[in-house]
């Protein structure tokens, strides 16, 4: 190869860029300039055959994520648990889980992440451990033992029930009875999975002990699962009974507690503020306000907080059927909920930007058309989302344009499938089994987490041995492979953006303005800065939608900026099915 040749050049344009990623993650808030990639370890990549992933896998792929721009892996959590909730049931938060690898896996992926240029933000699932772990076990022995007020245990009403009508969040109550103790435990999710009791002050050092102890180890940060469930309401009222026959109830008591805030800033204080580290919470029922408090700087708390409510736009509020009942998908809605946490955010808070992760289906299939425009559909949500202000999460096989799947429902893997079919189908008779299995497809967390599609082989090269979980059948047409030759794939598109959210100021700092607020095809808003100002537009339909509506907010185009439709140059001409673009305008 001749010196100064065409190889060499694009080498040294991918040091430069490594360089500029390596050095603004150095920043204080160097998390506002990243783009977030999360795995799901046992669907990422398996290197020893055994069908499940691990970190030597992760290792492995950590030039695909380099190549594809990425700054921080969230890894879904790895520590070592039964798996009744694919690991959110932990059972010894210092040791890896055995089927992910050992703890020096863990420490070679943090320092070789570290030689990429990429970050490692770990799960933090810290409302509750697994049965089986040491304190929970020696918990449920007596009423009088060091770890006896570990979790929260109450007495049984007069009659012998629960001591309330709480719900798990995967169906029945969330109360279970231990006959060792004659008391009930809560759960708001799994009966594997007690809540830890955060009013006792040693619970919370044992919590903050285990997050210096892989923050010394090079960990750069924590995503909190259900962080706005540690603080429960200590009178535990039971809910109004607002539906004829419903005897569990979730809601309000469920989150944002009392003392949440209190228990963050002490967390802040104990641990976080020692680090130049990123925090993301996950607070489920919080409204903007809400999030204010967490993600305000002058409070200390959080950087930014995952919300749902844009998640729950296609669910029906207050059904017995919860997420399985569904409605149509509305895009003003969308718009709406959205641009509310733009306006309400900036300048006091930080918005953590998704469509997809472990808990979500895929978006293409979810919400818009994963067959003829899979690919114009996939860019269009991503130019959405990475237009916005915020940090950006990417989830494992989306800059692909992974699709859900389509299972018999008796080979679903997840509890929470399981479990509402067992209580909603079979015993409450609320939906029917064609119902469930239609929002099942639609809404299933098991969508997202299919084994990763790496190329058109056997077992889509994420595996020699056979999968712990089925393949999508779509895998030999979509796969890493496949996107990495095809220079207008879905994975050049997020690389594209991923550098343009490193480059462009504007997308970090400039203010947000909601367009078109009304329309029902077309999502667009406005980005400015003193000097500048940009037009985000995306036509999520099927629709050809003239762009005279667009016309009145710019006087002219200096610049496309991306565009998933190569011909786009200006706004003469009509938005195609799932168009989408940034411009630069005057």
């Amino acid at each position: 190869m001749k010196k100064g040749g065409p190889n060499r050049s694009a080498y040294k344009k991918a040091q430069i860029r490594h360089c500029e990623r390596r050095r603004h993650r150095k920043m204080k808030n160097w998390w506002k300039n990243s783009v977030v990639y999360q795995i799901y370890p046992r669907s990422f990549k398996d290197s020893n055959g055994d069908g499940f992933g691990d970190l030597q896998g992760i290792i492995e792929k950590l030039p695909y994520l380099q190549n594809l721009g990425i700054d921080v892996i969230w890894l879904s959590p790895v520590f070592d648990s039964p798996q009744d909730d694919n690991g959110y049931d932990i059972s010894d938060y210092r040791k890896i889980y055995a089927g992910f690898g050992s703890n020096e896996d863990m420490d070679e992926l943090i320092k070789k992440a570290h030689e990429h240029g990429i970050k490692i933000v770990l799960d933090l699932v810290v409302n509750h451990t697994s049965d089986e772990h040491a304190w929970f076990v020696e918990s449920r022995k007596s009423k009088d033992n060091k770890y006896s007020d570990y979790y929260i245990w109450k007495d049984p009403k007069a009659d012998g029930s629960e001591p309330n009508n709480w719900g798990s969040s995967f169906c029945g109550s969330a109360w279970e009875y231990c006959e060792e103790r004659g008391q009930y435990y809560l759960h708001f999710y799994s009966k594997k999975q007690p809540d830890l009791n955060w009013e006792n002050e040693t619970v919370r050092k044992e919590v903050y002990d285990l997050m210096k102890f892989w923050m010394e180890k090079g960990a750069d940060g924590w995503r909190m699962d259900v962080i706005a469930s540690i603080s429960k309401d200590q009178n535990f009222p039971d809910y109004e009974e607002t539906e004829p026959g419903r005897k569990y109830y979730t809601g309000k008591y469920h989150s944002n507690g009392p003392r949440l805030h209190e228990f963050i800033q002490e967390m802040n204080q104990e641990v976080l503020s020692k680090y130049n580290c990123m925090t993301v919470g996950e607070a489920p029922g919080s409204t903007p306000e809400v999030a204010r408090l967490f993600t305000d700087p002058k409070r200390k708390e959080l950087n930014m907080i995952f919300t749902f409510e844009h998640m729950n736009i296609d669910r029906i509020p207050g059904s017995v059927n919860r997420k399985w009942a569904l409605k149509p998908f509305d895009l003003r809605e969308l718009k709406r909920v959205m641009s509310n946490w733009q306006d309400k955010l900036s300048g006091q808070g930080w918005n953590a930007l998704y469509f997809e992760n472990h808990d979500q289906p895929r978006i293409i299939s979810r919400w818009g058309n994963d067959t003829t425009y899979r690919r114009e559909c996939a860019k269009a949500y991503a130019t959405v989302l990475h237009g916005m202000q915020g940090t950006p999460y990417v989830y494992q096989g989306e800059e692909i344009g992974m699709t859900n799947v389509h299972f018999p429902l008796d080979e679903y893997e997840d509890i929470e499938v399981r479990n509402a079919y067992k209580e909603l189908v079979e015993n409450g008779k609320s939906i029917s089994e064609e119902e469930f299995k239609k929002a099942v497809w639609n809404k299933s967390r098991d969508n997202a987490r299919t084994p990763m599609q790496w190329d058109d082989s056997e077992n889509a090269g994420f595996t020699t041995g056979k999968p712990w979980f089925a393949l999508s059948d779509r895998y030999r047409e979509i796969n890493v492979k496949e996107a990495l030759a095809d220079k207008d794939s879905i994975f050049y598109y997020y690389k594209k953006l991923i550098e343009m959210r490193h480059q462009e100021p504007l997308l970090t700092e400039g203010s947000y303005e909601l367009i078109l607020a009304e329309e029902g095809h077309i999502f667009a808003y406005l980005r400015k800065t003193a000097d500048e100002c940009w037009l985000v537009a995306a036509n999520l339909s099927e629709e050809t939608i003239p762009a005279e509506i667009l016309k009145s907010y710019a006087k002219g185009v200096q610049e496309v900026k991306i565009a998933n439709y190569a011909e786009r140059k200006d706004l003469t001409e009509a938005l195609r099915p799932y168009e989408a673009f940034m411009m630069k305008i005057q």
